[in-house]
């Protein structure tokens, strides 16, 4: 059978034409439209305690409690707040937070798991499982013990009241019975890839997944006894000889293939499932030696949860040369579709479009369709790539007046458009439509609630030299919330905002009406279920890339966050170890606003003074930071190819813009999107001057290659 299938054994459903959103952002619903038929659902909602990252296995970040609603949420307050870390800002931190019995888990990023009474804030205990930092997504908790993984890849056991390690388990040490792997060749994923994703525990067994597809990591999905540590299954991302799926990788390309799994996966007891996300082949942009579809790259796999035996797989992008890997935590849900119960899995991705599946068989609900998209010949592009029924959440290309307006002079295109050695932006891109946010699925509304973000990427190759332009520098960054109706796969509402909500800014819904979701600029959101209006809101001290909670003690209704920041897609974005919980006429006030990230994508090499740099900018050349003065050296590819890079000067300073003679190539810069200056090209030789009379952050580049990127402040 042909591997484009979504399935073993099942053919595709029906073609359904995919509308593109419209060019105005979609009106919110009347508050008379929140009626859906909503059945009982086969994951039963949280209520008292959070056990787990996403609530349910499910992932259904929903929770039944209700005494905090949309008409009183603006009396919450703070309950308590700490420091986990003594008020450290070195390290981001992504771990969401889950309850049991009045007590909160969680690990930070420095290694250390904590215990806190839920009530007081008070740590009931501490452990230190290692040195080497990693993200740390979040724990599990089974058998009377709390699973966590560490920066040195190692999974443990703690004993969930006391902290005290039951056992411990290496992995990615050694081949774990893969008889293709060399473990001296880096082709094991152990030199190259980490444990990575939040722990998940089921019926005896704990799941853990693996990072490092940018690294040319194997991957592969784990399932470990829980008592012993013992490895129960493995399943690998990209298949060995012998294996389904193996045909589709050129040559040896499996062994470095990466199609990780680092988002935790769903589970469905009563069919005996475990769904997992695989991510991105590599080299990530570049197809050129891996021809194939590189399963199971871009997959959601349905495998057997006891013996990892899959039982089919469906791949949303074929041969991906967009970093377009689906890595948002699948969604279990129960829908009605013209009166008929549907058991239904939705797979959610940066390509902006929600591919939902049933979950036994994985068949398009509302049809698929294979679509002819650009092709080129030397990135091997796969022919066709599946388009669902319904719309996508977000448009599948940039457009100009909004965040993702194109930086000038990039060839420029949508999903799916192609690139090779020259800088080529696309939208979505590969920070959005949506990333790592984990999304909601409301029992009470019937909708999936989504952050997004407006992010355009820019991909090149690296041959000769040339860069990867992952975000061209001086592009805006936004983002928003979608709610998405599962029973068409169409866009409810939307809010969308100034910031970018893809990356760990995860949502929880409640049976009270009220959705809570964080910000990059600290600030964590209550809204109404019904049309994503702002109901209360509440500075954190730090950035908020993680999932909120919420549980109950002796009746009172808490929500929780830990607040810490994340690195992507703002650099800056304030780091902390905030973690609050929230409660009605609760009286511990707001942390003090921490300085917001910038909107844009910032140029950080330190300033240069007009006086160092004789006010002048040599162009094509790279700033020597030692000599205090431009490169010899003429460079077309880099994205500092401007000296100096930064340059700051005073107000009515005129700066000279210059080709120099020895270059071989014309030049320019232009300034974007303020129009302030445009120099024209410049012959080698040929210089021009510019007088700034009006205080502000220029960014320009160069119309011959525009990843060279530039930026004068005035004062």
């Amino acid at each position: 059978m042909d591997r484009r299938s979504f399935l073993t054994s099942t053919a595709a459903g029906t073609a359904t034409t995919v509308a593109l959103l419209n060019g105005t952002p979609a009106q919110a619903a009347p508050a008379d439209n929140l009626a859906r038929p909503v059945p009982d659902q086969a994951h039963a909602a949280t209520g008292t305690n959070y056990p787990k990252v996403g609530g349910n296995l499910g992932n259904h970040s929903y929770s039944s409690l209700k005494k905090i609603t949309a008409g009183n949420v603006r009396k919450l307050g703070g309950a308590w707040h700490i420091n986990l870390e003594n008020g450290s800002t070195s390290a981001a931190q992504q771990c969401a937070v889950i309850a049991q019995d009045g007590v909160l888990y969680l690990a930070t990023t420095q290694q250390n798991v904590f215990a806190v009474d839920g009530r007081t804030g008070q740590v009931k205990w501490k452990t230190n499982v290692g040195t080497e930092t990693t993200n740390m997504r979040g724990l599990a908790l089974g058998e009377g013990l709390a699973f966590t993984i560490s920066g040195d890849n190692k999974v443990y056991a703690l004993n969930q009241k006391t902290g005290a390690v039951v056992w411990s388990r290496e992995l990615l040490v050694e081949d774990q019975g893969d008889p293709n792997c060399d473990p001296a060749s880096g082709q094991c994923g152990g030199s190259k890839g980490g444990l990575a994703g939040a722990a998940v525990y089921w019926d005896g067994l704990v799941y853990i997944g693996t990072q490092g597809s940018t690294a040319g990591a194997r991957g592969r999905a784990y399932a470990l006894n829980a008592r012993t540590g013992e490895v129960a299954w493995v399943f690998w991302g990209t298949p060995g000889p012998g294996e389904y799926g193996h045909d589709t990788w050129e040559g040896d390309t499996w062994k470095t293939g990466g199609a990780v799994c680092w988002i935790h996966p769903a589970i469905d007891p009563e069919l005996g499932l475990v769904y997992w996300t695989f991510g991105n082949p590599y080299p990530r942009t570049d197809g050129s030696t891996r021809g194939g579809d590189n399963l199971f790259a871009n997959c959601l796999v349905a495998m057997d949860a006891k013996t990892g035996e899959r039982r089919w797989h469906f791949q949303s992008v074929h041969h991906d040369i967009w970093d377009y890997d689906g890595v948002m935590s699948p969604v279990l849900a129960d829908i009605l579709i013209k009166g008929k119960r549907r058991k239904i899995v939705v797979y959610g991705s940066k390509t902006g479009m929600y591919y939902m599946l049933d979950r036994a068989t994985g068949k398009p609900i509302h049809g698929m369709e294979e679509r002819p998209v650009p092709q080129h010949a030397a990135q091997k592009t796969a022919p066709t790539q599946p388009f669902p029924g319904g719309e996508p959440f977000v448009e599948t290309e940039p457009r100009i007046d909004r965040a993702t307006r194109p930086v000038p002079f990039y060839p420029t295109g949508g999903v799916f458009e192609v690139h090779w050695d020259r800088a080529t932006i696309i939208f979505p891109g590969a920070g959005g439509g949506a990333d790592w946010s984990s999304p909601s699925f409301s029992h009470r509304t019937g909708l999936v609630y989504v952050g997004y973000g407006l992010i355009n990427s820019a991909y090149s190759n690296t041959h000769g030299g040339r860069v990867n332009t992952a975000r061209p520098l001086g592009e805006y960054f936004a983002g928003g919330l979608a709610a998405v109706d599962p029973r068409t796969n169409t866009v409810a509402w939307r809010q969308e905002g100034e910031w970018s909500l893809a990356h760990g800014n995860g949502v929880l819904s409640t049976a009270g009406g009220v959705l809570f979701q964080g910000r990059p600029d600290g600030v964590l959101t209550a809204l109404d279920d019904r049309d994503g209006s702002e109901l209360w809101t509440w500075q954190c001290g730090a950035g908020v890339n993680t999932n909120p909670l919420t549980y109950e003690i002796d009746g009172e209704q808490y929500i929780a966050v830990l607040a810490g920041g994340n690195g992507l897609p703002y650099p800056d974005i304030p780091k902390g170890d905030h973690l609050w919980a929230f409660k009605l006429g609760g009286n511990v006030q707001p942390a003090a606003a921490p300085t917001p990230p910038s909107k844009r994508n910032q140029i950080r090499t330190p300033a240069v003074t007009g006086d160092t740099a004789k006010n002048t900018v040599t162009l094509g050349r790279i700033w020597d930071s030692a000599k205090n003065a431009p490169g010899t050296t003429e460079n077309l590819v880099a994205q500092n190819a401007m000296s100096p890079q930064h340059l700051s000067i005073a107000k009515g300073t005129a700066v000279t813009f210059v080709n120099p003679a020895d270059n071989k190539s014309a030049h320019g810069a232009v300034s974007f999107f303020e129009a302030e200056f445009d120099t024209g090209l410049l012959m080698p030789g040929q210089s021009y001057s510019y007088t700034f009379n009006t205080p502000g952050e220029y960014f320009y580049n160069d119309p011959i290659a525009p990843q060279n990127t530039g930026k004068i402040v005035v004062k």
